[in-house]
């Protein structure tokens, strides 16, 4: 028999903590305005209100346009994102900024990469 036991994930566990981020990558658009943060200067124009790409992140304007998406739809998936982890928000003046969360990032990697590693 093997030893397996079976976690809830609604419950506050890391099964709950991994859970919770695979769904929220489970969007095709949250995984591609994730890809597109992780490397902002190859997927967006320096030309943004009062932030740098990298330093402060990416207006959710900008991510707007480049998705063809509306401003709620999109905002709504950063905010799935930042509950998850993997991003984290600035507000400068009237804009919101998204950047990458690399250590939750790396950490959600490493667990899951822990996980699935045959024994």
């Amino acid at each position: 028999m093997d030893d397996f036991t079976m976690t809830d994930p609604n419950a506050d566990s890391p099964a709950a903590d991994i859970t919770g981020q695979i769904k929220a990558l489970s969007s095709p658009y949250r995984l591609q305005f994730l890809e597109w943060l992780m490397a902002p200067r190859d997927h967006f124009s320096d030309a943004q209100n009062n932030a740098d790409l990298v330093e402060d992140g990416v207006c959710v304007g900008v991510i707007t346009e480049k998705a063809g998406l509306s401003q709620p739809t999109v905002t709504s998936h950063m905010q799935r994102l930042a509950q998850a982890g993997f991003v984290t928000s600035k507000k400068i003046k009237n804009w919101v900024y998204y950047r990458p969360d690399q250590k939750r990032i790396d950490a959600f990697l490493q667990e899951l990469s822990h996980r699935l590693k045959q024994r």
